[in-house]
């Protein structure tokens, strides 16, 4: 028993779920009874919103502020660099970690479990989620997926010392898990580029998948949940809100190197101008701008540059060729823009932007996802006003 529970009182963070409505009514006693501190490792990178931080904190040193970060709600980074990475100090790339609660109930929610469901989640890392799924609907009716074998194995571990035995699978998730299907839902723990229309095939009709899932115009996610629908042939639904999440390993996007697209000075590109402001523009990270933009310019990638001297530039570059684009806002001036390539990117993305403008700028909950065999489609509001997510 606990000393929350002792005492009577849910842990101060439950508390703040519940009422957040971060975390419903029915995962509260679960929330209690599987503490996330159960499935960290000795050392962890607690993140911190604020900074773009994370800094080393040991249970073995200081087990009071290692307890204090897992009992908050803040991501922790348990791996970097896909596993090559040693000592205290971060690395170059974090690939494993803990969620913050609030997202994981949040998506909890929208997975919407029944009493007997079947899960086949994608993302075992720490193990915890699995665990959540585990207590409320008994460990065989769990399959988690992990594509690194230390992970996977890490998460066995806690999985088996805390008593809920899901069934952990190394393997990419990418494929899912044919061999437990069919499952009732899918849930993936992992930044999404594409859903894999195996996953709809290992699912009944009428299921749940709920995936974060993003375009490669920027880092950012947000949660699709999408139904079988009764034939089988498609998965659709609307996001449910913003989330940036690790991206699945065979996803990522390599780094865009400047030189290649840019060999020479930028003013030789076609010159023009736009009237859009950078305040119009350049928007906090969660705001739903740059998310619509990602749905209506595809295989396109966008980089804000840092504002210096009263000059922002924002660079968008061709992904299925060399196009390539840079917008320069400038205080107290019109815009200067040049392009390059095949592509006029700047052109697209300034319809784009206009597009969402006209349409009351809508937030992530209007879009919604189509997955079918043949690919992926965007809508908005209504899934018969859809489009394709692919260059012309």
């Amino acid at each position: 028993m606990t000393t929350h529970e002792r005492e009577g009182e849910r842990p101060p963070l439950g508390r703040s779920l519940l009422e957040s409505e971060a975390m419903t009514s029915d995962w509260a006693p679960t929330y209690e009874a599987v503490p996330r501190s159960a499935f960290l490792p000795v050392l962890i990178w607690p993140h911190d919103m604020e900074t773009g931080r994370s800094v080393a904190v040991s249970k073995a040193s200081d087990p009071a502020t290692w307890q204090e970060y897992a009992d908050s709600n803040v991501p922790i980074v348990t791996q970097w660099d896909d596993g090559e990475h040693s000592g205290m100090e971060p690395g170059d790339e974090s690939t494993s970690s803990a969620s913050m609660p609030s997202v994981v109930f949040s998506m909890l929610h929208d997975l919407d479990v029944q009493p007997g469901s079947r899960v086949l989640e994608v993302g075992t890392g720490t193990g915890w989620n699995a665990a959540l799924l585990a207590h409320r609907l008994g460990s065989v009716n769990v399959v988690t997926v992990e594509v690194d074998e230390a992970v996977a194995a890490s998460a066995r571990a806690a999985l088996e010392r805390f008593g809920l035995r899901a069934k952990v699978v190394h393997g990419d998730g990418f494929r899912g898990h044919p061999e437990g299907a069919p499952y009732d839902r899918v849930i993936a723990t992992c930044g999404l580029r594409s859903i894999p229309f195996a996953w709809v095939e290992q699912t009944r009709p009428g299921g749940v998948i709920v995936a974060p899932w993003g375009t490669h115009f920027s880092h950012q996610d947000a949660v699709a949940r999408l139904v079988v629908s009764p034939d089988g042939e498609q998965a659709s639904g609307l996001f449910t809100g913003p989330v940036e999440f690790m991206k699945l390993r065979s996803q990522r996007r390599p780094p865009v190197v400047h030189a290649e697209y840019v060999p020479g000075r930028v003013a030789d590109g076609d010159e023009t101008s736009t009237k859009i402001t950078e305040e119009e523009f350049v928007r906090e990270k969660f705001d739903a701008h740059r998310f619509a933009l990602g749905l209506r310019v595809p295989d396109c990638c966008q980089v804000v540059a840092y504002k210096r001297d009263g000059a922002r530039p924002v660079w968008f570059y061709g992904l299925s060729d060399r196009s390539w684009a840079c917008a320069m806002f400038r205080d107290g001036a019109e815009a200067r823009v040049w392009q390059g390539g095949p592509r006029r990117l700047w052109d697209e993305v300034e319809e784009a932007h206009r597009w969402w403008v006209g349409h009351g700028e809508p937030d992530h909950s209007r879009f919604g996802l189509t997955v079918t065999s043949d690919g992926h489609q965007a809508w908005l509001d209504k899934p018969s006003d859809r489009w394709p997510l692919t260059a012309a």
